[in-house]
């Protein structure tokens, strides 16, 4: 058998080495380490929230740090209210009055009634310096005039249904699902005040509570308008309806319109959540209902106590219709 010995010596295509990459794949191919925290990732909202606890902390630290260069301390247990219109009001609901610390005109007709007021009590009135007052309580704007009082007085949800039926009004309590801002409790509280809401509905543990910024805020509304605070707001709501009431939720992607709403002469909880988280999960399986809001594309979403607000007047003017 003939064989061509040239063969032999050929090489065949396509075997034997090839040129290498130099190693660029094998970089390419290597992992890039952890995938960073939300919170680290300048993109994410996790960051902006991160950021913003950050600067509200170092108000916080910033606070603390003036309240140690005033010469008004107040007692453990006790509150400091400032600003004429919100002492006047915390005066006219009858509250007890620790001290008035005076860094202004005390012929204001507020002021003077304060004073009264105190008198009358037999509170101490101090006279300080304005910049004492606003190292006490955080606020420039304080007008001259504090008042020390005790701590914000709670009801039990069960009340607030007490309240109604002493008053022969149809319930219609607002229930704030971990809104931490005490500017939007504030807000929340005198829009209850001005369309007949029976009270607010908070929980102890991440949320706002009753402090010196809710009473400026709510421009005294927190005198008249009662908040209760349960441990858990679940369990708050389900016990409101086997009350008898009914539980709405708002958020923007509900398939009924609050103009829609056929539910506003009913015994109503409306439950608003924190801006931005909207409501939890197991309070939005509590609700009846999820109602929303209808806004303009140029808007992605409402404050939670803006949203509140329309809420309640929408109600109101239903409950009116209807009377």
């Amino acid at each position: 058998m003939a064989v061509d010995g040239g063969a032999r010596g050929r090489k065949r295509a396509g075997k034997g080495p090839t040129k290498g990459s130099g190693g660029q794949r094998r970089r390419g191919l290597r992992g890039k380490g952890p995938t960073p925290r939300a919170e680290d990732r300048e993109y994410h909202v996790a960051y902006k929230r991160k950021q913003e606890r950050e600067v509200e902390l170092a108000k916080q630290r910033q606070r603390e740090a003036h309240r140690n260069r005033t010469s008004i301390k107040i007692a453990r247990g006790h509150e400091l209210i400032v600003g004429r219109n919100p002492v006047w009001e915390a005066v006219e609901s009858g509250i007890e009055i620790i001290r008035v610390f005076i860094a202004g005109d005390p012929t204001d007709e507020r002021v003077a009634s304060v004073l009264r007021a105190a008198s009358t009590q037999g509170a101490t009135i101090m006279e300080c310096t304005r910049r004492d007052l606003e190292n006490a309580s955080g606020e420039t704007a304080h007008q001259g005039i504090g008042i020390e009082v005790p701590e914000y007085e709670y009801v039990a949800v069960a009340d607030l249904l007490q309240i109604a039926q002493d008053e022969f009004k149809t319930p219609l309590i607002i229930a704030l699902d971990q809104v931490t801002d005490p500017h939007n409790l504030g807000a929340v509280l005198r829009s209850g005040g001005a369309f007949g809401a029976t009270g607010v509905l908070i929980t102890e543990r991440r949320s706002a509570s009753v402090n010196a910024t809710v009473w400026k805020v709510s421009a005294g509304a927190v005198s008249r308008v009662p908040v209760a605070r349960e441990t858990n707001l679940v369990q708050s709501l389900r016990a409101l309806k086997e009350a008898g009431c009914f539980v709405i939720g708002l958020d923007g992607g509900a398939d009924v319109s609050l103009r829609d709403l056929e539910l506003a002469n009913e015994p109503l909880v409306v439950v608003t959540g924190a801006e931005g988280k909207g409501l939890s999960r197991l309070v939005r399986e509590t609700c009846d209902q999820i109602v929303s809001i209808p806004i303009s594309s140029a808007v992605e979403s409402l404050n939670a106590a803006v949203a509140t607000g329309i809420a309640l007047y929408e109600i109101s003017q239903k409950r009116a219709a209807q009377s």
